[in-house]
């Protein structure tokens, strides 16, 4: 869902970003002098887009109004479902345990992340790292990102996190599986001077 929403909004952002800039463009460029086709909007340097018989014309007809007002209607609904989409949380909230004798408990998303964190940033090697966890509650995954120290080999890093971090995770947590997705960065720093 993740990636139809991503494709979405770059597609929609895409096609409104050109179809504004071919309408500007062209409006200044017949502002500037070029001569528009006859088929265009407007016909020449000083005419105006929209002149007050255009604007008037529709204003008599029953079914102007209910229309207009239907339209904007519906582009503020697919704004707004936009927005939520795109400012939704999708962080786990809880994640279920299984306490073994049948029943289970919930453990808060934020705690594990939290101790995954902590327990990640302490690796060798790694300065800092942030860890989101997504997915179901009965089977989570997370999402990690590792800010790497210089001159650390991001493989040893990875094998660290996914043997130590995310295994005392999984383990603690009861779960049978805890995919991730790791992202490593290295820490900027100067060139170091060679003698």
């Amino acid at each position: 869902m993740r990636r139809m929403l991503r494709i979405v909004n770059r597609v929609l952002l895409g096609v409104i970003g050109l179809a504004l800039f071919v309408l500007g463009g062209s409006v200044l460029a017949v502002g500037l002098g070029a001569s528009p086709p006859s088929w265009w909007i407007h016909d020449g340097r000083h005419d105006v887009l929209l002149s007050d018989a255009d604007r008037a014309r529709w204003r008599d007809e029953g079914w102007w109004w209910p229309v207009v007002i239907a339209v904007l209607a519906l582009l503020v609904l697919l704004a707004l479902w936009w927005l939520t989409a795109v400012l939704r949380r999708r962080r786990l909230a809880e994640v279920l345990v299984d306490t073994g004798d049948g029943e289970g408990a919930l453990l808060r998303g934020r705690a594990l992340e939290g101790v995954l964190a902590d327990e990640a940033a302490q690796l060798d090697g790694v300065q800092r790292a942030q860890v989101h966890l997504t997915g179901r509650r009965s089977g989570p995954e997370a999402r990690v990102q590792l800010l790497l120290e210089p001159h650390v080999d991001p493989g040893q890093a990875l094998h660290s996190l996914t043997t130590e971090a995310l295994a005392h995770a999984r383990d603690s947590a009861g779960l049978a599986a805890l995919p991730a997705e790791v992202r490593l960065r290295g820490v900027k720093h100067r060139a170091e001077r060679v003698s």
